[in-house]
């Protein structure tokens, strides 16, 4: 049997500063909205405390491959506006660290997330040693979505007028429909 265990590094450069991707990042109730390629559906369990810390959200998730992910995650870490970790357990169990730094010309952020991560769910654990490359594809492109989807977001929230908001295109869809 192979090892299931994946650890992925990805880095963003987004028109934008740490503390408008943090509460991007953090706002979970709409991750679904702008990120709707990967979330199919989010559900905070536990608000957590002030802040975030102990929050526990539920999600369901896919990539470009027809297969989904029900996970959960607890946010163990938050500190505004640099970054978060969290905890997650479900189809794989690992953690995950968001940072976010100023970039390197005025008004951007540089975002990195760290995320180590088991696989549990049958499939990715019992495949692994021949999907490998499959599965971390998957990953990756759920990132690239990820990133395409941020910079919109984060278009849409500075937009000065309804017609700038109304302009700025509809992030990428799923791949397939439940």
């Amino acid at each position: 049997m192979s090892n299931p265990s994946y650890h992925f590094t990805t880095y963003w450069l987004v028109d934008g500063t740490p503390e408008e991707v943090y509460r991007i990042i953090e706002d979970v109730d709409h991750l679904a909205e702008w990120w709707p390629s990967v979330y199919l559906k989010v559900k905070v369990l536990e608000p957590g405390a002030p802040g975030g810390v102990g929050k526990v959200v539920d999600l369901f998730t896919k990539g470009w491959l027809p297969y989904t992910l029900r996970w959960q995650f607890r946010v163990t870490e938050a500190h505004f506006p640099n970054g978060s970790a969290l905890e997650a357990w479900g189809d794989f169990v690992g953690s995950g660290r968001w940072t976010f730094q100023a970039g390197p010309q005025s008004d951007q952020c540089q975002v990195t997330y760290d995320w180590r991560i088991e696989a549990t769910k049958p499939i990715l654990k019992y495949f692994s040693f021949l999907l490998r490359p499959i599965f971390s594809a998957n990953h990756f492109w759920a990132m690239r979505k990820g990133e395409e989807s941020i910079k919109l977001e984060l278009r849409r929230r500075r937009a000065s007028s309804p017609e700038e908001r109304a302009a700025i295109p509809k992030p990428p869809p799923p791949t397939f429909r439940f």
